[in-house]
């Protein structure tokens, strides 16, 4: 089991890990639309919020040994269901052709007052 950490992406704010690696898989913790380098939280529109958090997802697979093409399972939390249409459009954008199978969990709250929240699983990327 490996322990992922970088610079790239927020901090944990508790006792968890940006990531985990495990039996050829990456396990990313649940990532908030928090700026790496100035801690901001929630800042923006929810399309920002969705780039940021996606953002955020790519440096933590990158770290990991993987890539955004090697997602296998999204789970995304958002504050209102009718934020959905934006922050499927700036997914679809991130991912292109690539569609990882994935859950939308509409939710109430979400810590800090942000819009969105979003975990993955991914493969750990073959060797060239």
């Amino acid at each position: 089991m490996k322990i992922v950490q970088t610079p790239d992406a927020p901090l944990p704010g508790g006792h968890y890990s940006q990531a985990i690696v495990h039996g050829g898989l990456v396990y990313v913790s649940g990532q908030l639309p928090i700026d790496p380098e100035t801690r901001e939280r929630g800042r923006g529109s929810i399309r920002e919020q969705t780039e940021l958090v996606l953002s955020n997802l790519a440096a933590i697979l990158e770290a990991a040994g993987s890539r955004r093409d090697r997602v296998l399972k999204v789970t995304i939390y958002i504050s209102d269901i009718s934020l959905w249409d934006q922050v499927n459009e700036v997914y679809a954008q991130f991912f292109r052709e690539h569609r990882p199978a994935r859950a939308v969990v509409p939710t109430r709250e979400l810590h800090y007052g942000v819009l969105i929240e979003l975990d993955a699983i991914a493969a750990v990327a073959e060797q060239m």
